[in-house]
């Protein structure tokens, strides 16, 4: 710390300590949210002031926080009066808020048919909806609120929350593809398989593995891009090989360990048929895992230079296919050792990667940077990786400890 920050350090009681490291967590928590709500309403530079003005009202009233609610609904509440009292001083100087016409374009994936991804012009639409439709949709896609806390920022129950919302986006489809203001984008632009080494009269079981690969990545690929703000340029070849030897001998690793089921080289991902998966997957684990090879090879398109751990955390955190009984289970030992491996030693391509539980701790990471930081800032962080420090407000070793005691607590 400098000399000046010393001498403007104000001192702090002992009973005070907790209430402010629960407000600085309360803040790194919702900060982004509550700032992306009045983004909509508000010019940029008013949006950070009354953000500012919600956190600090937040710490003068913290003590009357009942715990009957969720927390975020409570400092949600304080924004919506504090957007009030803005409109209302506003109104007296004769002055406009934001009109929801003049946001930046941004882009929502919708899934409204089997293989259709609707994405639509936000700025746009919100035009197109009443007050009370406008505040659900920004809370559900901006401020990235769950249904449930909807529901109890605007008074309504949540299955009326949820019928609102799909009515507001069937209207929005509806209107935004009369004006020609959406892009509709088939998944089968983007994705194609090629079954490798399977006869061409392919039995209806192939047909299916076909089916429910596309099925499967329908759901996440056009969301992936949204989510991490990159629209793939090139189409995607799923190469799919009849079975564990098939793929290792295509790949030039004919001795690889049978849990090493897909790759990637350029824009052609390759896998082991979900028909014939090897003693250590099943059907579904490989369908899934289709997400998981999908996101990395997206991550690495975002930028050749993210760090591994980075690639594969975000495999695994959009795939989904480890429970938190499994995380748990599988890494209680490394844990208990303090052997948890450094973002260093998980830049590692042998085998090794997966006893050193990479697979685990990569997803660990990257979940505490999601839910701590936000998506935000892990964006910011596949593209600039050496700029911890501005991002993270932290050094690597910093966030590696700050993990280390979460996941030890």
């Amino acid at each position: 710390m400098s000399g000046a920050q010393d001498t403007d350090f104000t001192p702090v009681q002992p009973d005070e300590q907790d209430s402010i490291i629960h407000v600085e967590h309360i803040y790194a928590l919702y900060r982004e949210r509550i700032n992306t709500y009045f983004s909509l309403k508000l010019n940029a530079a008013a949006a950070d002031d009354l953000t500012q003005q919600v956190f600090m009202k937040a710490a003068e009233n913290l003590h009357r926080f009942k715990g009957n609610a969720h927390i975020f609904t409570w400092i949600f509440k304080i924004a919506q009066n504090t957007l009030k009292n803005e409109y209302r001083r506003l109104s007296r100087q004769n002055e406009s808020p934001l009109d929801v016409t003049q946001l930046e374009s941004q882009s929502i994936s919708l899934e409204f048919t089997k293989y259709v991804d609707f994405r639509i012009d936000i700025g746009t639409a919100l035009q197109t909806l009443d007050e009370k439709n406008q505040e659900i949709i920004a809370l559900r896609f901006f401020a990235d609120c769950t249904l449930p806390e909807i529901a109890s920022i605007v008074g309504m129950r949540e299955s009326a929350v949820k019928n609102r919302l799909y009515r507001a986006l069937g209207k929005l489809k509806n209107e935004l593809n009369e004006w020609g203001h959406m892009a509709i984008m088939s998944i089968q632009n983007l994705i194609s398989i090629e079954n490798k080494g399977i006869s061409a009269h392919s039995d209806n079981r192939m047909k299916k593995a076909n089916h429910d690969l596309i099925t499967e990545l329908n759901g996440h690929v056009e969301r992936l891009a949204v989510k991490y703000d990159y629209q793939p340029s090139r189409k995607v070849i799923i190469e799919m090989y009849p079975d564990l030897s098939a793929f290792h001998q295509a790949v030039g690793e004919k001795d690889a360990p049978d849990w090493f089921t897909g790759t990637y080289e350029e824009n052609i991902l390759k896998i082991v048929s979900p028909l014939n998966p090897g003693p250590e997957h099943t059907y579904e684990s490989i369908i899934k895992g289709s997400v998981h090879l999908f996101s990395m090879w997206l991550i690495e398109e975002i930028n050749p230079q993210a760090p591994k751990w980075i690639r594969q955390g975000i495999g695994g955190y959009e795939a989904k296919l480890m429970t938190p009984e499994y995380l748990k289970f599988s890494t209680e030992e490394a844990i208990r050792t303090n052997k948890i491996p450094t973002f260093a030693e998980l830049d590692d391509d042998t085998w090794d990667f997966d006893t050193k539980k990479g697979f685990q701790f990569s997803y660990i990471f990257v979940e505490y940077v999601m839910e701590k930081y936000g998506v935000k800032s892990m964006n910011q962080l596949i593209r600039h990786p050496q700029e911890f420090t501005r991002i993270l407000d932290c050094t690597e070793a910093e966030l590696h400890q700050a993990v280390s005691e979460h996941i030890q607590a």
